[in-house]
C-alpha cells in the first residue's frame, strides 16, 4: 500500500483565523485586499467584502438583500467610508480608499492590528493614536437586516466616529457600471432614515442605535469612478459610481457601543430585535449549529466548517412557488447556494453537498426539506440543473444531477430512517429511472446494445464539467461518460432494494437486471490498458473513446455500490494518485495532455478554458477519500492526511471557508467562487469520516 504523508510545516487554524496581522506589522497591501469575508442570512443574501475594508467586486457590499422574482438579490448598501475624531480634532479615516499621486492608498490599513472569526462572523480591531476601535459585522438570521457594531475599546478622552453609506441600488449580478438610480429620495423621521428610488427596487431603511448620542447629516454626494481591481483582472467593467446621501456622526466613550443598522424590512420587524439581542441570538444560533454537530465537528478545523456549511442553506425566498407547495404539505422549502458570490442553487452541487451539510452537521430536517423541494420540480425524468437568479423555473440541462438525487436520498434514509419521505417519493424515482431507459430530453438514455447510459446534445454540457462560452462547450463529453455510468448504476441498485423492501423481489428483478447489463458492459468496455486506468468517454460524436486522464473514474470506486471490478481499484488510485492529487484536490486533466492548463486566470473566455482542463477541484477530495478507505480500510490517517492542505487554505481567499478551485500547480493559487458549498461539504464530511 503506498504511504500517505502529511506536511506539517503549517500554521494552526486559529493563528491563521484569528491572529493574520499583527500589532507593529506591515502587512503588503495585496495581503488585505486578497482576504476576503461572508455573512450569510439564510435567505440567500449576504454581506461581503476585503479584510482591508475596500470593494473589489461587484458583489462586495454590507447588504446584498434577497427577495422574490423579480428582483432576486439586490445590492443594496455597497460600502462605508468611516473616520474617527480624536479630541484634538485630527480626523483619521479607517475605512475606503482613495489614490494618492496615483498610488492606491486603503485607509486604516496602517490601523489594522487584528482580523478574527468569532463564531464565523467577522470582527475587526483597529489602533489609532492612542484609541482602540473594534468593528462586527452580522445579520438577523433570515432578515434583510444587517448590522455594523463599534465598539471603542480604549482611549483617554472622549472620540467622534463618523460613518457615510455609499450606495448603488441594482441587481447583485449588474456590472459595476450600471447608471445609478435616480431620483433618489431621502425620508426622515426621528431617527429613522428611509432611502427610495422609484418602485423597482425595495426601500433601504437605515438607522444608528447608539444611546441617543447620535445624528444623521443630509449631504448628497456622487462618488465616481470607484475601481473594482477584481473585476478588472476577470475581463468585466470595472469602474462605477456610488451616491451617499449623507453620514452618521456618534461620540463615544471608552468602552462604549453603536450599531449601525441597514435593512430592506419593515420598521415593525427592524425594532422588534434591538441590534445587542440580534447579535446575542446569532451567536446562541450558532452555538447550537456547533452543539448538534456530529461530535468529530464540535472543535478545531471541523466546527468552523460547520459554521462554514450554515452560509450555503437557505430558505429559496426568490421562488415564492416552492414555499407555497411547501406549506400546502405541513413542510417548509429549503435548498442550497452552490457558491459565493455569484452561484445560485444547483441540482448538482446541492445533492453532493447534502450529506456534509446537513447530515454531518444534523441538520436532518432541512435535509428533508432540501429533498422534497428539489423532487417537486422532477420533470421529464430530471431534476434541474438550476435556478437562474431571477426565474421561478429551473433549467434541466443536466445528466447526473438526478442520479445524485439518488445518492443523496440514500444517505438521508440511512440517516433517520424517515420511510415515509421514501414512500412518497418512490413513485417519482420509479418514473425517473423508466424516463432514462427509454429516453429523455438532451438524448439522455440507455444504449439498449450494451446498457450503458449516453447523454449529448449539441449546444449542452450535461455533465460537471458544464464550461461554456458563447457556443463554445469548452468539454463537450457527449458518449457514454465514466462517472454517469457510475453513477446509473449505484442508481439503479439503489432503488432495487427500496423496491424489494417495498414490494418484493419480483418488482426489484427488471431493476437487477438493468444494473447487470450496465455493470457487464462498464467492466468490459471501459478499461483502458495501455494507461491503467478508465476510459473518460466512450462512443462520442466521432465514434471514438476518450482516454484522457480524469476525476471522473474515482467515482467507479467511490459510490456506494461501485461499478468497477475490485481487482482494478489500486490500480486505477495509484494513476489517480500520481497524476491528479493535490494537497486542495483532484486535478480535472492530468499534466500532459494537450489540453492541459495550469493556471486558471484572464477572461472568460480564458477563465473557461482552463475550468476542466486541469484546474484542481477541491469537492474531489471527498470521492477521491472514500476511495481510498475502501481500496486500504486500514489507513485511516493516511486518508485524514489527505485533508491537511484545506486547514492552510482555510486563513486565505474568505477566510474561514474553502474555495471554489485551484491553479494546478504550486502555490495552488485559489480560484473562483470563495466559498463553495460542495467544497466545504466534502472536506467536512471526510473530517467526520477519518476522525480516529
Amino acid at each position: 500500500m503506498p504511504e500517505l504523508t502529511q506536511d506539517a510545516s503549517h500554521q494552526t487554524h486559529d493563528e491563521v483565523l484569528t491572529r493574520p496581522w499583527h500589532p507593529g506589522e506591515r502587512q503588503p497591501l495585496d495581503a488585505l485586499l486578497e482576504r476576503e469575508w461572508l455573512v450569510t442570512n439564510g435567505l440567500g443574501g449576504y454581506a461581503s467584502g476585503t479584510v482591508s475594508g475596500a470593494a473589489t467586486r461587484r458583489y462586495h457590499g454590507l447588504l446584498i438583500a434577497a427577495h422574490p422574482v423579480p428582483l432576486g438579490r439586490v445590492m443594496m448598501v455597497n460600502h462605508i467610508w468611516e473616520y474617527l475624531r480624536l479630541p484634538d480634532y485630527r480626523t483619521v479615516p479607517f475605512g475606503g480608499e482613495e489614490k494618492v499621486d496615483n498610488q492606491l492608498h486603503i485607509h486604516g490599513a496602517e490601523h489594522l492590528v487584528e482580523f478574527k472569526l468569532e463564531s464565523g462572523l467577522p470582527e475587526w480591531r483597529y489602533a489609532v493614536e492612542g484609541f482602540e476601535l473594534e468593528k462586527r459585522v452580522y445579520f438577523a438570521y433570515r432578515h434583510n437586516t444587517v448590522y455594523v457594531r463599534y465598539r471603542l475599546g480604549k482611549g483617554k478622552g472622549r472620540a467622534r466616529l463618523k460613518v457615510k453609506p455609499s450606495l448603488h441600488f441594482r441587481g447583485h449580478d449588474d456590472h459595476v457600471s450600471t447608471t445609478l438610480c435616480a431620483p433618489t429620495v431621502l425620508t426622515a423621521v426621528e431617527d429613522r432614515y428611509e432611502l427610495s428610488c422609484g418602485s423597482t427596487f425595495p426601500t433601504l431603511r437605515m438607522a444608528l442605535d447608539g444611546g441617543g448620542n447620535d445624528a444623521f447629516t443630509i449631504r448628497g454626494e456622487r462618488i465616481s469612478d470607484v475601481l473594482y481591481r477584481v473585476e478588472e483582472s476577470r475581463g468585466y467593467e470595472y469602474k462605477g459610481a456610488l451616491y451617499a446621501p449623507g453620514h452618521f456622526r456618534l461620540d463615544l466613550e471608552p468602552g462604549q457601543e453603536a450599531t449601525l443598522v441597514f435593512s430592506t424590512e419593515p420598521w415593525e420587524h427592524i425594532r422588534a430585535v434591538t441590534p445587542a439581542e440580534a447579535l446575542r441570538a446569532e451567536l446562541a444560533r450558532r452555538r447550537r449549529l456547533v452543539d448538534q454537530a456530529a461530535p468529530a465537528a464540535r472543535s478545531g478545523f471541523a466546527a468552523e466548517l460547520v459554521l462554514a456549511a450554515d452560509q450555503f442553506i437557505f430558505t429559496p425566498v426568490a421562488r415564492v412557488g416552492d414555499e407555497a407547495r411547501a406549506r400546502a404539505h405541513g413542510d417548509e422549502s429549503r435548498s442550497v447556494i452552490a457558491g459565493y458570490h455569484w452561484f445560485t442553487d444547483w441540482g448538482r452541487d446541492t445533492m453532493i453537498s447534502l450529506e456534509g451539510l446537513t447530515l454531518t452537521t444534523g441538520r436532518h430536517a432541512e435535509a428533508g426539506y432540501i429533498l422534497r423541494t428539489f423532487a417537486q420540480h422532477i420533470k421529464d425524468g430530471l431534476i434541474p440543473n438550476l435556478f437562474p437568479e431571477k426565474d421561478q423555473e429551473g433549467l434541466y440541462h443536466t445528466a447526473d444531477a438526478t442520479l445524485w438525487f439518488f445518492h443523496a436520498l440514500k444517505r438521508y434514509i440511512d440517516a433517520t430512517d424517515d420511510r415515509a419521505t421514501l414512500r412518497m417519493l418512490l413513485p417519482k424515482l420509479r418514473d425517473v429511472v423508466a424516463h432514462h431507459v427509454r429516453g429523455t430530453r438532451f438524448g439522455i438514455g440507455v444504449d439498449p446494445a450494451d446498457g450503458l447510459l449516453r447523454q449529448g446534445a449539441e449546444g449542452y454540457q450535461l455533465t460537471w464539467m458544464d464550461a461554456k462560452v458563447g457556443d463554445w462547450v469548452v468539454t463537450p463529453r457527449r458518449g457514454k461518460a465514466v462517472e454517469i455510468n457510475a453513477l446509473w448504476y449505484n442508481a439503479l441498485r439503489i432503488l432495487e432494494r427500496w423496491v424489494r423492501e417495498e414490494d418484493g423481489e419480483a418488482a426489484a428483478g427488471e431493476l437487477a437486471e438493468h444494473a447487470e447489463t450496465c455493470r457487464d458492459s462498464f467492466n468490459r468496455r471501459f478499461w483502458y490498458e495501455p494507461g491503467g486506468y478508465l476510459y473518460d468517454v466512450l462512443d462520442g460524436p466521432d465514434g471514438k473513446n476518450d482516454p484522457a486522464l480524469r476525476p471522473n473514474q474515482v467515482f467507479t470506486i467511490s459510490l456506494e455500490h461501485p461499478i468497477l471490478d475490485r481487482a482494478r481499484w489500486e490500480r486505477v488510485l495509484t494513476v489517480v494518485r500520481e497524476k491528479l492529487l493535490t494537497p486542495v484536490g483532484l486535478r480535472s486533466l492530468a499534466p500532459g495532455h494537450p489540453d492541459y492548463k495550469p493556471k486558471y486566470f484572464g477572461d472568460l473566455r480564458a477563465r473557461d478554458a482552463a475550468y476542466h482542463q486541469g484546474t484542481v477541484w477541491g469537492w474531489l477530495i471527498g470521492p477521491f477519500v472514500d476511495a481510498w478507505m475502501k481500496t486500504y480500510p486500514e489507513d485511516r490517517a493516511g486518508a485524514a492526511a489527505l485533508l491537511g492542505g484545506f486547514r492552510r487554505h482555510m486563513g486565505e481567499a474568505c477566510v474561514g471557508s474553502i474555495s471554489e478551485i485551484f491553479d494546478a500547480q504550486p502555490p495552488y493559487t485559489p480560484r473562483g467562487c470563495i466559498a463553495q458549498a460542495w467544497s466545504v461539504a466534502e472536506v467536512l464530511r471526510c473530517l467526520v469520516k477519518t476522525a480516529s
